[in-house]
């Protein structure tokens, strides 16, 4: 495991997604064996000074990855190098989610200019006939990336269509970023809509997947400061591969 700052020093510690990385990234290069036991939930604390629930939150993210599995009596031991089960995304706040593409790399399918029709528009909460640079891309894990993990097409201002030659360049970051960077815009908030819906052929072959099985879409809005959106993206996971986790705390009193 690396070493990471505490708060003692000043320096803000990590998160359950980067200690969950972390630990993922310690077990595939063997620092943590097939059949090792991981440090206590105290001794993690301690290392990466955080608390104990975000401590959890990080191991629970290992244990959905089939990496892991707690055994009474003995702790929690390392049962796999590689994730066996589905991807599972643990969002807490906009850096999770712009972090994604880190553990999940790009494949571009396809780029270019399309035009919003009713349904797009309707998803992108413009006016039908807008003009979009679209990229289409499969996602896969970075460590097993046999099976597609779902196909998302992002939706930019065609003056921004260079991030169609961007993507395929660095397919471990998310393009949204590329846009936010040249623009000088940041990314504030991330509006996101969850439907379950149906895989269709088009979509079966590209997703090896069955037509007709069930799928989520996720619809997202990566919005400034003011509001404005910067990136669209609609994407579809078959619901065998993705399982999506929220973290929520309350906030002030009460």
């Amino acid at each position: 495991m690396s070493g990471h700052k505490s708060k003692a020093d000043g320096t803000a510690p990590p998160r359950h997604a980067d200690i969950a990385r972390d630990l993922r990234d310690a077990i595939a290069a063997g620092s943590l064996p097939v059949g090792s036991v991981l440090p206590t939930e105290l001794e993690l604390c301690a290392h990466y000074g955080v608390s104990r629930h975000t401590v959890r939150i990080a191991i629970a993210d290992l244990a959905d990855g089939g990496l892991v599995t707690r055994r009474k009596r003995l702790g929690t031991v390392v049962q796999a190098a590689q994730p066996t089960r589905s991807y599972r995304q643990t969002v807490a706040s906009v850096d999770d989610l712009v972090r994604y593409g880190a553990d999940h790399v790009r494949s571009v399918h396809r780029a270019g200019l399309v035009t919003a029709s009713p349904a797009l528009a309707k998803d992108l909460s413009c006016p039908a006939g807008t003009q979009w640079f679209r990229v289409s891309s499969l996602r896969y894990d970075r460590l097993t990336g046999d099976v597609p993990l779902g196909l998302t097409d992002v939706y930019v201002d065609p003056v921004h269509a260079e991030v169609g030659d961007l993507a395929r360049r660095s397919p471990d970051r998310l393009i949204s970023s590329f846009v936010a960077e040249r623009t000088g815009q940041r990314i504030a908030r991330i509006k996101q809509d969850v439907t379950a819906v149906l895989i269709d052929r088009r979509l079966s072959s590209l997703l090896i997947a069955e037509a007709g099985s069930p799928a989520l879409r996720i619809v997202r809005h990566y919005l400034d400061d003011s509001g404005a959106l910067i990136v669209g993206s609609v994407s579809v996971h078959p619901a065998s591969r993705f399982h999506m986790s929220s973290s929520l705390e309350r906030v002030g009193p009460g």
